[in-house]
């Protein structure tokens, strides 16, 4: 062999050894440089999810807070033009008559959050020792932001300056942990407790709800709005009477409507009990806007229509608007949406809210003999999408839907649907009332209807069954 050769047959191993390796270290840092890319993919990936995940709990937070204590405003309404904070603290604290007692607050259905009191309060209500004659206390109470829904901002002395409501007074109770009427917030279950009407009229001058009554009622007295307001009762509210003007059914009934939950809302469109007024966000500015009275802009050229809505019509309740440096509506309104749309509806237990048994059965019915599952689609049980039905669809009398601009009614979406069937956390007298208007007592008499509604040919057995898988909901 020679010299050339044995070069040849040694150095080509060596250099395809290393070029390989070569090859190798360009593939392994080919890899490297993708798996860096990835990684890096992976991390900016990463903390983009953490910043929604933050975002999220930042707006719910923030939607609890707007939820139990912002009043929007509204101070200008209640205490400004109503006057409603003298009423709470009368004469002794510089208002107006006796005032509003703790005891008085409880009869009027207003909840007491055991948490936002000292240990030394909770103490002394457990062993009977608070007077609940005296409205030092109450004022105490609100100054603790511990009554549901109201706000206070007091003066040096100790005196009542001002008070403001929140959405939580309506939809918000307790859990009667310590007392009826004192406990820990649900926020979301609607207090079927609370009397709004006796409230509103405890306020000195209902002067400005009087006017604007006159524009339908020429005549009407500030006597007749406090019977009006009075004959609402315990859990309802007529959210279009400042609208329309209409107090009273065609039978004479109040037109008030139950006040609906605030949980389990996410989901589907329909907020209100008749339709169309809007989604959650919508119903949120027209509650704070014209229903609270806070300061806002709030624009539905809809309630322009003088038959339907003359009041509103009169008044350009659908074009207000105020300078967004003073909008104390807007701002919150994603988080307060967001907030809302977190509510869980509460869950029942087997054996305790329900017959596991008898449920099972009236699942089958529910979605086939008793054809419920058409509308109350499961597991929104309403439908996703155009959520309202006419009267005639619903066949039912038509007064409540023709109220609202889409002469409807929201098909009711069911869940924790039992809590009024059970009566949690209400006066025993208040349990139940289904419907928007609570026409129906107990949920066999809303089967019932149906039954007869409907030609459904259910049993007696077949309805009881069906009750029990609607408070499985």
């Amino acid at each position: 062999m020679d010299r050339v050769s044995l070069i040849t047959r040694t150095i080509t191993p060596l250099f395809l050894s290393l070029a390989g390796f070569l090859l190798s270290l360009a593939a392994f840092a080919n890899d490297s440089h993708r798996t860096g890319k990835s990684t890096e993919a992976n991390t900016a990936s990463q903390l983009e999810r953490d910043r929604i995940v933050q975002n999220a709990a930042q707006m719910v937070t923030q939607g609890r807070e707007i939820f139990r204590f912002d009043s929007f405003g509204d101070e200008q309404f209640w205490s400004d033009a109503l006057q409603l904070h003298k009423a709470i603290e009368g004469e002794r604290f510089g208002g107006i008559g006796n005032g509003l007692t703790p005891q008085q607050a409880l009869d009027l259905g207003l909840k007491v959050d055991v948490e936002a009191l000292p240990g030394s309060v909770v103490q002394q209500l457990e062993q009977g020792a608070v007077d609940l004659s005296d409205v030092a206390v109450t004022l105490a109470l609100i100054k603790q932001d511990a009554v549901l829904g109201v706000k206070g901002t007091f003066n040096s002395d100790g005196s009542l300056k001002s008070v403001g409501l929140t959405c939580a007074l309506c939809h918000s109770t307790v859990n009667d942990s310590l007392a009826p009427g004192v406990g820990e917030r649900l926020d979301g279950w609607a207090n079927h407790d609370l009397n709004v009407g006796a409230i509103i009229a405890l306020a000195p001058n209902l002067q400005p709800i009087v006017d604007l009554l006159r524009i339908v009622h020429p005549d009407i007295t500030d006597s007749q709005v406090r019977d009006v307001l009075q004959s609402w009762g315990p859990g309802k509210f007529d959210a279009q009477l400042l609208l329309d003007g209409k107090a009273f059914t065609p039978e004479g009934k109040p037109a008030a409507t139950l006040i609906p939950d605030a949980f389990g809302l996410a989901g589907y469109n329909q907020h209100a009990w008749t339709g169309d007024w809007g989604t959650v966000t919508y119903w949120n500015a027209f509650v704070a806007v014209l229903e609270l009275r806070g300061v806002g802009t709030f624009f539905d050229p809809r309630l322009d229509d003088a038959d339907k809505f003359p009041i509103a019509a009169a008044k350009e309740f659908g074009h207000i608007s105020v300078d967004p440096k003073e909008d104390q509506v807007t701002p919150k309104l994603p988080a307060l949406h967001f907030f809302q749309l977190a509510l869980p509806a509460p869950k029942p237990k087997a054996g305790v809210d329900f017959d596991a048994g008898a449920a099972e059965r009236g699942s089958e019915l529910f979605g086939g003999k008793a054809k419920c599952g058409s509308c109350h689609v499961e597991p929104l049980w309403t439908e996703p999408g155009w959520n309202l039905h006419t009267p005639d669809e619903m066949r039912i009398d038509g007064f409540q839907a023709n109220r609202a601009p889409g002469d409807a009614y929201k098909t009711m979406n069911l869940a924790g649907i039992f809590v009024r069937e059970r009566g949690l956390f209400m006066r025993p007298e208040n349990k139940g009332r289904f419907y928007h208007d609570g026409r129906f007592k107990t949920l066999l008499d809303v089967v019932d209807s149906y039954d007869a509604r409907f030609n459904l040919g259910l049993s007696n057995q077949e309805k009881r069954d069906l009750v029990e898988y609607l408070k499985s909901l």
